[in-house]
């Protein structure tokens, strides 16, 4: 039996080619984050889950709507749609550059992100939501650029790429440490705090922009990501199929930079969920090509439950849900490492 379904318009002018292993393993993890935002809903507040389904199907008392609608349900749709958008930029990236390493967190894309709004809230003075998500999204940009034209050499290779986001990203950390050190103490602990990644304090306010960016970049990123598998052959096969290989190029990596600028820009530099949820969507799904739509699912996934376990956890005060992906992150990418090594690739 084939792997693959065609569906079509009763017309047949659209028709989309549908991987049925991967579609299915997409509908389940959908359903488990469904799961895990219903529980992480019901967590330490005076509603249990049983009222939380209540209260959104319309059937929940003015308590009930006031714990859900105002404080939980933020949290749980910010998890949700950060955790999408890491999850795509991550995908992308990683086909871009042919290597289980590249991520947005070590090319460049997430420091740059982060230095921009570090230096929104501390140093321009205007630390709303909106400008906050300009700055990273503008330094992103800015970051993604310096590495892609320091990494150009007749095509950029993702070797060279990624080595390139290494030591950008490092000169931005040094940034990034420059101007807490300059800054109010108050000022600097707040900045600090949100540089660890967190989605306390969630409200509307925060995920409109990122609900608003991700609505427009998402479907994007299915679209050109149409064209990673291709791309993933080679510059010269994919150019002898007639695809205008970095403009395609260029266009995905602008993408990914906006996916994880508004991500960072919402919650802070979460680590590692970029680069874990496009390696975990590929040994589920199995299929070819960079997987977008599984990894952004896998993406939410990880980061509601994440943000489900910080709540859980019996620590003196809630931790930020960064620590959490950070220190499972680092495990994961020693794992990787000590894989790509015994591979013979690193």
């Amino acid at each position: 039996m084939s792997v693959y379904r065609i569906l079509s318009t009763p017309s047949r002018r659209i028709s989309v080619r549908v991987h049925l292993r991967a579609s299915a393993v997409v509908a389940v993890l959908l359903a488990l984050t469904a799961a895990v935002v219903l529980v992480a809903m019901g967590t330490g507040s005076a509603v249990p889950v049983g009222d939380v389904v209540k209260t959104l199907f319309g059937g929940g008392d003015a308590m009930s709507e006031m714990v859900v609608y105002e404080l939980r349900a933020p949290r749980a749709a910010l998890a949700l749609l950060v955790g999408a958008a890491l999850g795509a930029g991550g995908a992308v990236v990683q086909s871009l550059s042919r290597n289980p390493l590249g991520s947005p967190d070590v090319v460049g894309v997430n420091a740059g992100a982060a230095a921009g709004a570090v230096l929104v809230i501390l140093v321009v003075g205007a630390p709303t939501p909106l400008g906050v998500a300009a700055g990273a999204l503008a330094c992103g940009l800015l970051a993604a650029l310096a590495v892609y034209a320091l990494s150009y050499t007749r095509g950029v290779q993702g070797t060279r790429l990624i080595m390139v986001g290494v030591a950008v990203t490092a000169m931005l950390h040094s940034v990034i440490a420059y101007l807490l050190t300059r800054a109010d103490l108050y000022e600097s602990q707040g900045a600090k705090v949100w540089l660890v990644g967190s989605l306390a304090g969630a409200g509307w306010e925060r995920v409109g922009p990122v609900a608003a960016a991700t609505a427009v970049l998402l479907p994007a990123a299915l679209a050109l990501g149409r064209s990673l598998g291709t791309m993933e052959m080679g510059d010269d096969a994919a150019g002898a199929l007639g695809m205008r290989v970095e403009r395609l190029r260029f266009a995905l990596l602008l993408v990914a930079v906006a996916l994880s600028g508004i991500a960072v820009s919402a919650a802070g530099p979460i680590a590692f969920v970029a680069l874990a949820a496009p390696q975990l969507a590929r040994r589920l799904t199995r299929a070819p090509g960079a997987g977008v739509a599984s990894a952004s699912a896998v993406g939410a996934l990880l980061l509601a439950g994440a943000d489900l376990a910080v709540q859980r956890l019996p620590t003196p005060g809630q931790l930020p849900v960064g620590v959490l992906t950070g220190g499972l992150g680092g495990l994961y990418l020693a794992w990787l490492l000590h894989r790509e090594w015994r591979a013979g690739r690193s």
